[in-house]
């Protein structure tokens, strides 16, 4: 069985010996002190006298409850009246490691050593604090002494194979972990370990023959097949990992890491067919969970290339979806491979499925109202906003996506709260302030406050001078006010050198110069807007006739105005001019 690799570590150690300790100096305590009391001292690991005892035990008491920094002065004043006494150095060792500070307490417990290199705890704390500070020499040293006194301690053998890794004497912790499966018998921990070392030795056929050597100790376990192809696979003997995955299906047929490697062997050997077949074996299969399906398939999607394939992956997304509808990570692959299809619509429903079955990941969220904004779906976005906002209070990009949504349906005034409370939110992404700040622009403009709608504009153009949305609708509105229409032109005359063919912004600068009464100039603008004919407007159309009407051009304007209701998106004005035959302005 798969267990892992247990190493003692030092505060778990530090816990073994503080109970040690207490269980010392509580037999001390103890009314028949003749024969028991010497059973004690033989195999107390600090040996203290009985004179000190009153001080071991307050010191314990605070180190008990994990206040080292209480503990370490009362252990001191131990070391100040027995300087000879190797245990007062081995406890403030110990504090001082609880207290994090290593260099100190490599001091104190070195101190301990010297004094008495006979007690096994002493040479245990210090060369685990050795190990710590990277004096791999000494540890080992002082491990080797460990293990030849108690050849039975594992841990022993464990530490010091570590540390002969952290040395980089390969041989050697190989070596020590040839003595400890003498003890343990061959484990999958040992196996690993030593397998790892020899191909940091670049011996592959020795941890290869170490793969096998587990697999024999334990036929039934299908893991062990499973590594060894992995580790086959990894190092280029691709034909060779097949046997071992086969033999690993026949002992469990369900096993989803077998049939993802060899539908990855197929792939590289270039039969399609088999590869997608392993796989179909897996997605198919309603006893699995969802989770190694998952992870196979998020490996699988690294190795797509063409379009067939990316369609197949589809096919097993969807597989897994249909299997495991629950599973909202299901819902999120499927929908990244429908928009790598370019199924946006839906796309956007698979996300907003998962995030309806676990609406916690930010990430989902941000997908939904992308592809939400890509489809032109205001009251989607309205929605989904205002779900995520319930979630993610905090998250200026989900107040911008709501105020946004408002703004389209003439939300006016919800709209600004949201792109307010976007503002003071957005900090770490700051391209989105004069986002922002263009969309207020916009709000404040439709509720007639000017000044704020003008201060707004003002600020997108100070965060970003070339921003075409503020360019565009800051001059189209100065004109439509007849104010600053020498800024309103600066701004048009910028906007159309900047987007030369866009009928939008052309038609912004030829109003801009028809309300500056430059009419010959606003014809030959305009006129080059219409020559993109897929691109004109109703309001386009009807600000020709406007143009042509200015320029004594009656009969030409009022078809022009007319071709304008056919389009739609005109004035209010429009009927009364075509109805007069005449021009009327607001």
């Amino acid at each position: 069985m798969r267990t892992g690799f247990i190493k003692i570590s030092v505060l778990a150690s530090l816990l073994m010996l503080s109970t040690t300790l207490q269980d010392a100096y509580a037999q001390r305590r103890n009314k028949n002190r003749d024969k028991e009391a010497e059973k004690t001292v033989a195999n107390d690991p600090v040996g203290f006298r009985l004179e000190d005892e009153s001080l071991v035990a307050e010191g314990m008491k605070f180190m008990m409850k994990d206040e080292a920094a209480k503990a370490l002065p009362i252990f001191e004043q131990i070391v100040q009246k027995s300087p000879q006494d190797a245990a007062g150095y081995y406890l403030v060792a110990t504090a001082l490691i609880k207290l994090n500070k290593q260099d100190a307490a490599l001091l104190s417990s070195k101190k301990a050593y010297e004094l008495d290199k006979a007690n096994m705890y002493y040479a245990a704390q210090l060369s685990e604090l050795y190990a710590k500070s990277r004096k791999y020499v000494e540890a080992a040293q002082i491990y080797e002494i460990l293990l030849a006194k108690n050849p039975g301690n594992i841990q022993y053998g464990i530490e010091l194979a570590a540390v002969y890794v952290f040395n980089d004497q390969f041989d050697k912790a190989i070596q020590t972990y040839d003595l400890l499966e003498k003890s343990l018998g061959v484990t999958e921990e040992i196996t690993h370990q030593k397998q790892q070392l020899y191909l940091r030795k670049n011996d592959l056929e020795k941890a290869l023959a170490e793969g096998k050597k587990l697999i024999a100790s334990e036929p039934g376990e299908v893991s062990y097949r499973v590594d060894l192809a992995e580790m086959l696979i990894a190092n280029d003997k691709i034909s060779d990992a097949i046997v071992p995955l086969e033999e690993a299906l026949k002992i469990n047929p369900d096993e989803a890491q077998a049939h993802v490697l060899l539908a990855d062997i197929y792939r590289r050997k270039g039969d399609v067919q088999k590869c997608n077949q392993e796989l179909k074996l897996v997605f198919a299969n309603p006893n699995l969970d969802a989770e190694p399906k998952i992870r196979v398939l998020t490996g699988y999607l690294t190795m797509l290339k063409t379009d067939g394939e990316v369609d197949d992956a589809v096919g097993l997304a969807k597989q897994l979806v249909d299997t495991h509808p629950n599973d909202p990570r299901a819902s999120f692959m499927y929908a990244g491979l429908l928009l790598r299809r370019g199924k946006k619509a839906e796309a956007r429903d698979m996300y907003a499925r998962a995030a309806k079955m676990d609406g916690a990941t930010f990430e989902v969220w941000g997908a939904v109202l992308q592809l939400d904004g890509e489809l032109n779906q205001v009251d989607s976005i309205l929605v989904h906003s205002e779900k995520a906002l319930e979630l993610f209070p905090n998250q200026g990009r989900l107040w911008l996506s709501n105020g946004t949504a408002h703004l389209a349906k003439k939300n006016y005034k919800q709209a600004i709260s949201s792109l307010e409370e976007s503002l003071k939110l957005v900090s770490a992404t700051p391209e989105l302030v004069p986002v922002i700040y263009a969309q207020l622009g916009d709000a404040y403009n439709a509720l007639g406050d000017n000044a704020k709608s003008d201060a707004c504009y003002e600020l997108a153009l100070k965060e970003n001078p070339d921003f075409d949305h503020v360019l565009n609708n800051y001059s189209y509105f100065l004109s439509l006010r007849k104010e600053k229409l020498d800024l309103a032109l600066k701004m048009s005359e910028k906007l159309v050198k900047q987007h030369q063919n866009n009928a939008t912004f052309l038609d912004t600068h030829a109003w801009v110069l028809y309300i500056r009464k430059d009419y010959k100039k606003a014809k030959e603008v305009l006129e080059k807007a219409l020559a993109d004919t897929s691109a004109v407007s109703g309001t386009i159309i009807e600000h020709y006739g406007d143009i042509l009407f200015k320029l004594g051009e009656r009969e030409n304007a009022v078809a022009q105005w007319k071709k304008a209701k056919v389009m739609g998106e005109t004035t209010e004005l429009l009927d009364k001019k075509i109805a007069t035959g005449t021009l009327h302005e607001q």
